[in-house]
């Protein structure tokens, strides 16, 4: 396995390509690995960070009529776009997926889904195995069970893939505050999904155009 290090091994924007797997209702009822709410979250949140940054983003669902459509919250990011509706249970066994993929020309190839263990597993080994750099956003991932997501994310980490949160992946895809082009969008993010980061940012923003009171008489 090829170690990741060095400035190359970081996610580039210009270089990714995002793959939301199944964050349909069915895989929702039988999460057990994550507070759901978390999930529906993150996931959006990582929906709007690659909008921010200009990365292309490919939405899949399995047997929508069955397990029900893509959450509304990550459908809404990208108005009007199809949804690839698939059968195989493997994202990367489905010809219209990949080949959307591969005409990105990107190589840098960014997976979350429901459920870890099968929908995310599955398409992130096979994908390794064909050469692609692979990184699982984990917390906009879940699973049936906590043991199954650590174990899913150890198999594809012994495959060669690369393990990041949503809000790590936008911070290595922002880099440089003076990237100003796309500074702005990803506070907007963090304001709205990062939790505690996001209010403490509003509240520094508070301070800093708060006047100071006059001590005059």
């Amino acid at each position: 396995m090829t170690s990741r290090n060095g400035l190359k091994s970081l996610l580039r924007p210009e270089d990714s390509v995002l793959v939301l797997i199944d964050h349909q209702p069915y895989q929702l009822a039988n999460l057990n690995s994550h507070d759901p709410q978390m999930v529906v979250n993150n996931a959006t949140a990582l929906a709007k960070t690659a909008k921010a940054f200009g990365v292309p983003t490919i939405l899949t669902s399995v047997i929508a009529a069955r397990g029900g459509l893509i959450f509304p919250q990550i459908t809404d990011v990208f108005p009007g776009q199809e949804v690839i509706d698939r059968t195989f249970i493997n994202t990367w066994e489905d010809k219209n997926v990949v080949d959307t993929v591969k005409a990105t020309g990107r190589r840098q190839l960014i997976i979350a889904g429901l459920w870890t263990e099968i929908c995310v597993a599955m398409p992130a080994i096979q994908a390794l195995g064909e050469g692609w750099d692979v990184t699982v956003i984990t917390d906009a991932s879940g699973a049936v069970s906590v043991e199954a997501h650590q174990v899913a994310i150890q198999r594809m980490i012994a495959a060669g893939a690369n393990m990041m949160t949503w809000l790590a992946l936008a911070g290595e895809w922002q880099r440089d505050w003076a990237r100003a082009e796309t500074a702005g969008k990803f506070t907007e993010v963090l304001t709205q999904h990062a939790a505690g980061s996001g209010i403490a940012y509003l509240w520094e923003q508070q301070l800093l155009n708060t006047p100071v009171p006059s001590n005059a008489s």
